[in-house]
């Protein structure tokens, strides 16, 4: 086994709505390798989504420790936290999240603009990504011109375009009819196993966690063993 690109220790978040304290996750520990394709799944609920958000320095953990390649982004200032995200992360929305006044290849171009890449790099860079997403036809069309398939392939896109340490997706197929979720994760896959990108991605969908190498669940805050499923 490869060694572990992310390594997460005794990891918890604790809202506070209300006045009350909520648990959504609860000591969690877990390693994932590089070249892994892991698929969080669980209830609505369960943890998922924070736990992927605090692997993306989106979101913050109450306690336990995250190191990313090495590095612990547990104990980083804010800035130093988008300054790392940045150039190592990659994530994928559910919604798209694409400028609508934008073009497809002005969107991917987004997050290259904050790098010290020459415009002519930046086009070589937007051009292959667009490319490995099949999509080198789309480049000059707005978000309202292309279909949901396309919008979210345009998305992966942009979240590979920064060549980011690993490649985070939540719901990527939840907003497209199953021909186009389809085709998002053979796309997700081919990334993973022809370019060898590490990913995890969230899902409730049983056939978009099959693409995956390997599959976690957490129920109530927990992540559970591997290969143990939640009750019911």
């Amino acid at each position: 086994m490869s060694e572990a690109l992310v390594t997460i220790r005794e990891l918890s978040k604790v809202f506070k709505r209300d006045g009350e304290e909520v648990v959504a996750l609860e000591k969690a520990t877990l390693d994932i390798h590089q070249g892994e394709f892991l698929a969080l799944m669980g209830p609505s609920g369960s943890g998922k989504t924070t736990l992927l958000n605090i692997i993306a320095g989106i979101d913050r953990a109450t306690s336990g420790e995250v190191q990313i390649d090495g590095t612990s982004i547990t104990s980083m200032s804010d800035r130093e936290l988008t300054h790392w995200r940045h150039q190592h992360i990659g994530f994928v929305f559910q919604s798209f999240n694409l400028i609508p006044v934008l073009t497809a290849f002005e969107n991917v171009e987004l997050p290259l603009l904050l790098t010290n890449l020459t415009k002519q790099r930046r086009k070589e860079q937007v051009e292959t990504a667009l490319r490995l997403v099949g999509l080198s036809d789309r480049m000059k069309h707005y978000p309202r011109q292309l279909s949901g398939g396309q919008e979210q392939r345009v998305a992966i896109a942009r979240a590979i375009a920064t060549d980011p340490t690993l490649l985070l997706a939540d719901e990527p197929t939840g907003d497209l009819d199953a021909r186009s979720a389809e085709e998002v994760m053979t796309l997700l896959t081919r990334l993973n196993k022809e370019f060898g990108k590490s990913i995890v991605v969230v899902t409730h969908d049983p056939r978009a966690a099959h693409h995956s190498s390997k599959i976690r669940y957490l129920d109530k805050g927990f992540l559970l063993k591997e290969g143990e499923q939640p009750a019911g």
